[in-house]
């Protein structure tokens, strides 16, 4: 796991550790030309210096923030899986299974979006 160890030494409990590191491992493992950042306290994902996704733990959840563009295309997938959502993230409670074609569907999109944006975040007009 490496890159987002210190990150994870701070999830408390066990399970939720566990569970957020499985996360990372499958993310590095089914897009390993992702880089791993840290910024604003949570675990991102870029590829050529542009944000694609990042991951933070709350008390009850792990928030999922793929940016509004890249949630909107996942709205009824997240519904369908009971997922709570606001414009620019949704949530996997610690007790829920995690719909990993679905993460997989919102990176994949992302990479594409984003493949010739030349700045961090997304440029809204």
């Amino acid at each position: 796991m490496g890159y987002f160890n210190d990150y994870l030494n701070t999830i408390e409990q066990p399970d939720h550790r566990k569970k957020m590191e499985a996360i990372f491992n499958w993310v590095d493992t089914t897009f390993p030309e992702l880089d791993k950042v840290i910024k604003w306290n949570q675990p991102m994902y870029t590829h050529h210096d542009t944000y694609i996704i990042g991951f933070s733990k709350a008390k009850a959840h792990i928030s999922v923030n793929p940016e509004a563009a890249g949630m909107k295309p996942f709205i009824q997938r997240f519904e369908a899986d009971g997922y709570t959502y606001t414009e620019n993230l949704f949530r996997i409670k610690w007790t829920d299974e995690v719909d990993y074609l679905l993460l997989k569907e919102i990176i994949e999109f992302n990479l594409q979006d984003k493949a010739e944006t030349t700045t961090f975040w997304r440029n809204y007009k």
